[in-house]
Parts: C-alpha cells; structure tokens; sequence
C-alpha cells in the first residue's frame, strides 16, 4: 500500500516514515502542503497523512482539495488542535479520521488499517477476482480458501490490478505503486519479470492477467 505523508517537522516526518516502512508502507513523503497536493495531484494514495498547520498550503485545505478533485484517498489528519471545534471542521473537510499530537505510532497504525477497511465505493474490503480472494486488511491473498504467499512487490501489483480491473494498468502506474522509485523498473524487463513470477502462483486459479500491449496489464476471469 502507498500513503502520502505530509508533515513538516523534519524530526517528526523522518521517525513516522521510517516506521511505516518497516511496517512494509510505501511511503512518500513531503513537508508542506503545496508539496502534498502536487503529489497528490500525479499519483494514487490508498490514504493520506496529512498534518493541519503547514506552510504553503495548510492541511485543511489539502483535504479540502482533494474531496473537491474526487480524488479517492482515505485521509488521516495530524494535529495538536484538539477542540471539539477542530475535530468537527476537519472531519467536515472531509478528513475520514483525526489524530492528536502527541500519539502512539501503533494508534495511527490501527486508525490506517481502519480508514483502509472503510470502502471508497459501494465495493466491500474484500477484492475479488474469479476465485481469488485479497484481503487488503489482512494483507492476505487466497485461492479457493487456500493461502498464496507473495512477496511485498507481488502483493501491491495484484492488489492494484484487482482494484482497476477490468481497465488496463499501464507499467507507469505500476510501477509507482509498486516500487519507492518509480524510475527503477521502467526501461528494464523488472515489472515483467514481478508479472511472470506472480503469474506461476496462480497456475489453476480462475483468474489471468493478460498483457495489454503497448499499454500494460489487466485481470479477467477464466
């Protein structure tokens, strides 16, 4: 899963960045909110960390702006603003949670495994494709029942390509998805090869990934 940090104390951004990394995230991170809704703007976040006071653009109307651009990220707020006003303002902003300063790091581990579980449609947490079940919650994937094991990189393109099926995924998209660095798989045979090796897990599953050519790769059920 990628998640978008913006928070601009340096100190704070670096200790929640590295945590959430070693919690398996996939993390960008910025200091201001100019910055973050650039991001934003170029690349798909399952949720958003944003913190309220940031110079450029304040947090609030980050969240404000991407509720106004529909676009489709579960959005945690970090402040120390904790009047029942604020809680309110956020929240109507279009905030899905609020986090006060100070906070424990498994707190706002479980509040994005909560707005992860809350449906951005009228889909269930749930993802499916044929007899493929992924679980982005539990971060588990199943055929028939039967657990299938998948490294970090082959987890984050199946969930991808099973919340865009049945459109094509473009390799670009992929691979800011799928890698830290964007750059590093594309101009080489790497998003091929993660491709393959997800495809020989899934030998008598009643779902394909078909190559889309020139474009990239989409699920179908067989």
């Amino acid at each position: 899963m990628r998640l978008l940090l913006a928070e601009d104390d340096p100190g704070l951004n670096a200790i929640i960045s590295q945590g959430l990394r070693e919690r398996g995230y996939i993390v960008d991170s910025v200091l201001d909110g100019t910055a973050a809704i650039e991001r934003l703007k170029f690349y798909d976040y399952d949720v958003a960390i944003i913190d309220w006071r940031m110079p450029g653009t304040p947090g609030i109307d980050v969240v404000r702006w991407c509720r106004t651009a529909d676009r489709p990220v579960g959005i945690i707020m970090l402040t120390a603003r904790d009047a029942t006003t604020d809680r309110i303002e956020g929240l109507d902003a279009g905030a899905d949670d609020y986090l006060v300063k100070p906070f424990d790091f498994e707190e706002l581990l479980a509040r994005i495994r909560a707005v992860q579980r809350r449906p951005r449609s009228i889909e269930g947490p749930e993802l499916s494709c044929g007899d493929v079940i992924l679980d982005p919650v539990a971060h588990r994937v199943a055929v028939s029942g039967s657990p299938v094991n998948l490294t970090g990189t082959e987890y984050l393109i199946l969930e991808l390509l099973m919340r865009r099926m049945p459109q094509a995924v473009t390799r670009e998209t992929i691979a800011q998805h799928a890698w830290k660095d964007e750059t590093e798989p594309l101009g080489s045979n790497a998003i091929d090869v993660q491709i393959s090796r997800l495809r020989a897990k899934f030998p008598t599953a009643r779902m394909r990934i078909v190559t889309v050519r020139g474009v990239g790769y989409r699920l179908e059920t067989q």
